[in-house]
């Protein structure tokens, strides 16, 4: 008797195991049936993200898979571009913003909103969301980028490095994802910030005016 009870109890917990093992199965065969879409994410968007845009508004520009221009209480807004993963928005003659889904290791994703105003030189804010939309730490996801990190360090020495660097008060920079990839370009931008004598004075130090940095679904790096 107590053997056929050890062999029942034994038969038992393997089955539990087998459940077990199908319902992962089952899990990761659905994430990869079923990959996350921007589309989930765009209609649950918060107001704060794009005020003003309507349940109508969204739903046209994830219907229509061409160019689309609608109103808005703020003028137009037209989709520039758009991918699975991917949407960029015109939301005003000086304003864009693009929603891009990024993978992370554990085969869930977050979100990043780039808002740019391009007035005298393009500048972004950046942030990070939960696929609900709780705002994350942007500094565990993309590290600090300033006016030095164009510089060329090799030259900090040099008399006028510093001058150089302090001469703008602000130095205005743009993000963007390359073609709505997951490589998401930094430029800074001083063309039409700066005049032509401090352009004259800030350039020789500039390494370059484009950063690439890469997503590794931990981070950009």
């Amino acid at each position: 008797m107590a053997f056929l009870l050890k062999s029942s109890q034994a038969s038992l917990s393997n089955n539990i195991q087998m459940k077990k093992i199908l319902i992962t199965l089952f899990i990761f065969i659905s994430v990869a049936a079923f990959p996350q879409k921007i589309d989930n994410f765009f209609k649950t968007m918060p107001n704060f993200i794009l005020p003003g845009l309507s349940e109508d508004n969204k739903t046209m520009f994830l219907v229509d898979t061409g160019t689309t221009v609608i109103p808005y209480p703020l003028g137009e807004i037209e989709k520039l571009a758009y991918s699975p993963s991917f949407l960029k928005i015109k939301t005003s003659e000086t304003g864009t913003t693009q929603i891009k889904l990024l993978p992370l290791i554990n085969n869930t994703h977050i979100i990043c909103v780039i808002k740019t105003v391009c007035a005298k030189a393009c500048d972004s804010n950046i942030r990070f969301y939960s696929t609900d939309w709780k705002e994350l730490d942007a500094n565990t996801l993309l590290s600090n980028i300033s006016a030095e990190s164009f510089f060329d360090s090799s030259k900090k020495d040099s008399n006028n490095y510093k001058f150089a660097l302090s001469l703008p008060d602000i130095y205005p920079v743009s993000a963007e994802f390359e073609n709505g990839s997951n490589a998401l370009t930094l430029k800074l931008d001083l063309e039409g910030y700066l005049s032509d004598e401090q352009l004259a004075e800030v350039k020789p130090f500039i390494k370059s005016e484009t950063i690439t940095l890469n997503w590794n679904n931990i981070s950009f790096r």
